[in-house]
C-alpha cells in the first residue's frame, strides 16, 4: 500500500517496512527537497506503530551520488544533511540503507547514519570531498573511523578513494552484499545500532602515522587533506558530538575557500566539456573494432585503452619484431591489470587483439587511428594506405599533436571521414583526449569521436583544427615565454621551482628533459626555413642538443642525471650556453622573482587562451581549463588558466600582458581579453 507520493521521495509500505525511495534524477543528489522529504518520511515511520523499520533506497539504479553541488555558495536551506542524519539516528525503529550504483559523499554519510547497510554488487562507495577542496560535513570523518579504524579512514577520506561493494564489506562499512539490495534490505532485521555509539578501534600509533603520511603525500598537503586528517584523528580522542562540531566548522570554512571554488569550477567544466553544442549533436557511428597503425609507445597505449574498453583491436606495424614485442607487452599489461582487480578478468584475454602486418588486415575496422612518427610526409603516406584499404564508412583518425588535420585528410579521397584524436602519453593512463574537427569532417564525426573517448573512460574535449589545437598551442606559448625568461636572467631551476611552487606538477624544463629535447629540436629544425628572422628565438635548446644533451634519456639536458637522479640545479655548460644567448641578444641579465616568473608564464597562457577562443579552436573557455589541468599539469586547485585570469585584478592582468608583449616583440598578437573574461560560464 502506498502511503505517500512526493516529488523526490516516494514512501510505500512493503512487508511492514517503510521503503523511502529517492527519485531525484540523474544521480539522486541530496538537494533540499530530498532532505525535506526524508525527514517527513522518517517522522511517519516513527509515528506508525504498524511499521517495524525503514529502508532508504534510490530510484534509477543509484543510491545517492552526493550532495547537490549547485547549492554550494548559497545560503543553506533547512533541513541540512546533519539534520537528516540526526533524524535517522533518533528514529526509534531501525533504518537500513539499500545501496545501488553509487553511494558517494553525502550519500555514504547518510548510509553510515543508518543502522545497517546492504549493497548491491557493482555499487561504488566513497567520500571524495577532498577532490572538491572540502571534507565530509555530516559526520563522515566521525562515523567511518568507528567502522574501519583511523588508519583506513585516513586513507579513504584523505585520498577520496572509491571502493567496490565487496571491498567495503571487507572493511566493515557494508554489512551485506546482495544481488538485489532493496529486497535484501527489506528482509534485514537489525537492531537499533547507531554507528555514532561505537568506539573507535584501537590502533598502533605508527600505523596511524604511516597512513597520515601517505594521505598527505597523495593530497600534496592541500588544506582539505590536512583538515580531513585532523577530523579523522579527532574521532579517536573526542566525544562524537565534539568531533562532529569540529568537522562541521572545518567543512563550512573550506566550502567558502578560493581553492574549493576553483575545484567546483573544474567539476562543472569537466562535466560540460563532454557535451557537444546543439549544432553538432548527431548519432555517432558504430565503433566495435579499432585498427591502430603503429606499434610504438603511443600506438601500444591506445591499443591498451581500447582493449580495456572491451573493443577488438587490430594493431598494425611493418616491423615484425616491434609488433611482436608490443603484442606481448599488451598481453602482460592486461593480465597484470586483471590480477590487480583494475579490469574485469574477461578483458585480459587475447582473442580481441589481432597483430597485423598487411594493410588488408585493417578492413574490418570501424575506426582506424594513425599513431606514427610526428612527420607530415610520413602521416600523409600512411593515410594514403589507410584510404586504399579501410572500408567505406570507417572513421579515419590521426593522433597528431601539432599538424594540420585538413592537410593530412587531403591525402585521402574521403576527407569527410577524417578527424583528429589527440591522445596524451601514456595513452593508457592519461584521461584527456582532444577530438579535432577538420574543415570537411562529416557532421557525425564529432559525436563519434566524443562517444569513443567516453567509452574509453577518457575525458574528450572538442577542438577546432589549428596548430597545436588547444593544449599544445597554449603550452608552446607558455614554454616560449619561459625560454625568454632564460635570456632575461632566470636559470631553468628558478623557473621550474617558481612554477612548481605555484602548483604545477613539474616545471617546463624538467618536463622537457623528461620528454626528450631532441623531439622539440627536430620540430624546430623542420620549421627553421619558415621562421621569420624578425621574431625572437631562443637557441638554448638547440645548443644543448648539438652537444648530445637530449634530457633524462641521455643523462643530461637542462639538468644532469647521475644514476637517474635529477641534479638540483644547472651545471656550468648550461649556464654558459644561456649567458651566451643573453649576450647575443644584448640583454643584461637580471634576477626574476618567483612571482614575476609565475605571472609572466600564466599571462602567456591567458593571452593564447583568448586567441584560441576568438579563433573558434576552443568552443568554450572552460574547455581550455580542462585541457590544461588534465593534460599539462596545471594545478587543479587553481582552476586552470582562464579561471585564474578571472580571479585576477584586471589592471594587473593587463600589465602582465604588456610585459609579455614587450618580451616577445615582433609578431606578438594580443588576445581579446574581454571575450575571455566575459564569456558565460557553463
Amino acid at each position: 500500500m502506498r502511503i505517500d507520493t512526493m516529488s523526490v521521495v516516494v514512501a510505500r509500505i512493503e512487508d511492514g517496512v517503510l521503503l523511502m525511495e529517492i527519485n531525484n534524477p540523474p544521480v539522486n543528489a541530496l538537494s533540499q527537497p530530498v532532505r525535506a522529504g526524508l525527514v517527513e518520511a522518517l517522522e511517519r515511520l516513527a509515528a506508525d506503530d504498524t511499521l517495524r523499520g525503514g529502508v532508504i533506497a534510490g530510484a534509477g539504479g543509484t543510491f545517492i551520488a552526493g550532495a547537490d553541488i549547485k547549492e554550494f555558495g548559497k545560503p543553506p536551506a533547512p533541513p541540512l544533511l546533519p539534520d537528516v542524519l540526526a533524524a535517522i539516528e533518533a528514529c526509534p525503529k531501525p533504518v537500513v540503507a539499500a545501496l545501488q550504483g553509487a553511494a558517494l559523499g553525502g550519500g555514504l554519510e547518510l548510509a553510515l547514519a543508518c543502522d545497517a547497510r546492504v549493497a548491491q554488487a557493482g555499487t561504488v562507495l566513497g567520500l571524495p570531498e577532498v577532490a572538491l577542496g572540502i571534507i565530509p560535513g555530516a559526520g563522515g570523518t566521525q562515523r567511518l573511523p568507528r567502522l574501519t579504524g583511523v588508519s583506513t579512514a585516513l586513507r579513504l577520506i584523505g585520498t577520496g578513494e572509491r571502493l567496490s561493494a565487496e571491498a567495503a564489506k571487507a572493511l566493515g562499512i557494508v554489512d551485506e552484499v546482495a544481488p538485489d539490495a532493496v529486497s535484501a534490505a527489506i528482509a534485514c532485521r537489525p537492531g537499533k545500532r547507531p554507528v555514532s555509539k561505537l568506539p573507535v578501534p584501537a590502533e598502533a600509533a605508527d600505523v596511524i602515522a604511516k597512513a597520515e603520511a601517505a594521505a598527505l603525500k597523495a593530497g600534496k598537503s592541500r588544506p582539505a587533506v590536512m583538515e580531513a586528517i585532523a577530523a579523522v584523528k579527532a574521532a579517536a580522542t573526542l566525544p562524537f558530538a565534539e568531533g562532529l562540531a569540529q568537522e562541521r566548522d572545518a567543512f563550512l570554512n573550506l566550502r567558502t575557500s578560493p581553492e574549493a571554488a576553483a575545484l567546483r569550477h573544474m567539476f562543472f567544466a569537466e562535466r560540460e566539456a563532454v557535451r557537444l553544442p546543439a549544432a553538432l549533436r548527431a548519432k555517432p557511428r558504430r565503433v566495435e573494432t579499432v585498427a591502430v597503425i603503429g606499434a610504438g609507445t603511443m600506438g601500444r597505449g591506445i591499443a591498451q585503452s581500447a582493449l580495456e574498453a572491451g573493443l577488438t583491436v587490430i594493431l598494425y606495424d611493418l616491423n615484425a619484431e616491434l609488433l611482436a614485442t608490443a603484442g606481448e607487452a599488451l598481453r602482460t599489461a592486461l593480465a597484470e591489470r586483471a590480477a590487480a582487480g583494475k579490469i574485469a578478468a574477461d578483458l585480459a584475454g587475447n582473442a580481441r587483439l589481432v597483430l597485423a602486418r598487411t594493410w588488408a588486415d585493417i578492413v574490418p575496422a570501424d575506426l582506424v587511428i594513425e599513431a606514427v612518427f610526428e612527420d607530415l610526409a610520413v602521416k600523409q603516406e600512411v593515410f594514403r594506405q589507410i584510404d586504399a584499404h579501410a572500408r567505406l564508412g570507417a572513421v579515419l583518425a590521426t593522433n597528431t599533436s601539432y599538424l594540420d588535420v585538413d592537410v593530412i585528410a587531403a591525402a585521402t579521397a574521403r576527407p569527410q571521414d577524417v578527424l583528429g584524436l589527440h591522445f596524451f602519453s601514456p595513452a593508457n593512463v592519461m584521461k584527456l583526449l582532444e577530438v579535432v574537427r577538420g574543415a570537411h569532417s562529416a557532421p557525425d564525426l564529432a559525436a563519434t569521436g566524443m562517444e569513443f573517448g567516453k567509452h574509453l573512460k577518457k575525458l574528450p574535449v572538442l577542438c577546432g583544427n589549428g596548430f597545436g589545437f588547444i593544449g599544445n598551442r597554449i603550452y608552446n606559448a607558455y614554454r616560449t615565454q619561459c625560454e625568454y625568461m632564460l635570456e632575461d636572467g632566470a636559470w631553468p631551476e628558478d623557473i621550474d621551482t617558481a612554477l612548481e611552487t605555484f602548483g604545477f606538477a613539474m616545471g617546463p624544463f624538467a618536463v622537457a628533459d623528461l620528454s626528450g629535447l631532441d623531439i622539440a629540436w627536430r620540430m624546430r629544425a623542420a620549421q627553421a626555413a619558415m621562421r621569420d628572422a624578425r621574431k625572437r628565438y631562443v637557441p638554448v635548446l638547440d645548443h644543448l642538443c648539438e652537444q648530445g644533451r637530449f634530457g633524462r634519456k641521455s643523462g643530461a639536458g637542462y639538468y644532469t642525471y647521475a644514476e637517474g637522479r635529477r641534479s638540483a640545479g644547472t651545471d656550468d655548460t648550461v649556464r654558459s650556453i644561456i649567458e651566451a644567448a643573453s649576450a647575443a641578444r644584448g640583454l643584461t641579465r637580471r634576477t626574476l622573482a618567483p612571482e614575476i616568473i609565475q605571472r609572466r608564464s600564466l599571462a602567456a597562457m591567458v593571452n593564447e587562451a583568448a586567441l584560441l577562443l576568438a579563433g573558434g579552436i576552443a568552443q568554450r573557455a572552460s574547455d581550455i581549463d580542462v585541457v590544461l589541468v588534465q593534460g599539462y599539469g596545471f594545478p587543479r586547485f587553481a582552476g586552470g588558466p582562464v579561471y585564474w585570469a578571472r580571479t585576477q585584478d584586471r589592471t594587473t592582468l593587463e600589465r602582465d600582458l604588456d610585459i609579455i608583449a614587450a618580451a616577445t616583440g615582433f609578431g606578438f598578437e594580443r588576445g581579446p581579453l574581454d571575450l575571455l573574461l566575459t564569456e558565460s560560464a557553463p
